[in-house]
């Protein structure tokens, strides 16, 4: 019941609830961005949902397009702007997803969606993490975040996908806010953000 009623109902009032509350703060989150990214202002990208279902997310743009000459994105750390670096570190940018919560594509709670072109290197095993809604913020999120393992990453996941229950989400939920408070595990070691997935 929980995992089927009671958790996507108090998903979507809590979105809600957050959405209007913060309403104010993302109005100026929008008009910072606009103003300092020459009018781009929001990131959208594909990510796999609930049984690797596309669906869109969307976050605050704290990237540049800045490409080589070969085309490429430069490295992410040479891309982050100076905002983008401050709204990550406070993680403002995924307060965006509040909206993906409340069209069902997410939950506050649960395994981080990851990019699309991971899905070929998934095992079996790790494919598992797509039983259950990707959240905003997950087990392995408060438990380490960019500055753990890929393995180690996947395996709590599996563990939250095989242990979901009321009490587990609602310490994930105050760990979030301490993790918040504390801007702890924002980063990967000396990477700006996680280094990509190729299988393990």
């Amino acid at each position: 019941m929980y995992h089927y009623l009671i958790k996507p109902l108090f998903d979507f009032l809590v979105a809600l609830f957050l959405l209007l509350l913060l309403s104010p703060l993302l109005l100026i989150l929008i008009l910072l961005f606009y103003f300092y990214n020459e009018g781009s202002v929001f990131f959208f990208q594909q990510r796999p949902g609930y049984k690797s279902i596309p669906f869109i997310i969307i976050k605050f743009k704290t990237m540049r397009d800045v490409f080589d000459k070969n085309g490429n994105p430069l490295p992410d750390e040479m891309r982050l702007t100076k905002v983008g670096k401050i709204v990550r570190s406070t993680s403002i940018d995924e307060l965006l997803q509040l909206i993906n919560v409340l069209k069902g594509d997410m939950s506050l709670i649960g395994p981080r969606p990851l990019l699309m072109k991971y899905l070929k290197f998934y095992s079996p095993l790790q494919a598992r993490r797509h039983e259950v809604k990707p959240g905003i913020t997950g087990w392995a999120q408060v438990n380490g975040r960019n500055a753990i393992s890929w393995e180690e990453k996947f395996r709590l996941d599996l563990e939250y996908v095989d242990n979901q229950s009321f009490w587990l989400d609602f310490r994930i939920l105050w760990m979030t806010f301490l993790n918040v408070i504390r801007r702890r595990d924002v980063s990967a070691n000396d990477h700006a953000t996680m280094e990509e997935f190729r299988g393990s």
